[in-house]
């Protein structure tokens, strides 16, 4: 699965994909800086699911009506870097096929994919 991953994304998250075989972008070591809105139009145009921990593309998306072609919205605060990575890692795994086309919140205890368009 392609994903491009904002900088707010722990870097072990990155690093743990790449591992499971995924192919991973990361704003942190392409352009870091890069505007929300920007991250975003790079994303649709990759074909890329994008993996953030920023709520804000939740407003480009679901207020201003921006498409995107997938979003995985990490909000795994408190835990350490490498157990988010495991977190993600086993979202991804189980729910891969639905990912896509998806705005998804990952939490601690859950999962919550909502169909985009």
């Amino acid at each position: 699965m392609n994903f491009l991953a904002d900088e707010s994304v722990d870097r072990q998250i990155v690093a743990r994909l790449r591992r499971d075989g995924h192919a991973v972008r990361y704003i942190a070591e392409m352009a870091p800086g890069m505007s929300d809105d920007r991250v975003l139009h790079l994303a649709n145009q990759e074909t890329s699911l994008l993996v953030t921990a920023d709520k804000d593309f939740g407003e480009l998306v679901y207020r201003q009506g921006r498409p995107a072609r997938g979003i995985l919205l990490v909000r795994l605060a408190g835990l350490p870097p490498e157990r988010k990575a495991e977190v993600v890692a086993s979202a991804v795994s189980q729910h891969q096929a639905e990912l896509p086309g998806a705005f998804a919140v990952l939490a601690p205890r859950s999962l919550r994919i909502r169909r985009l368009g």
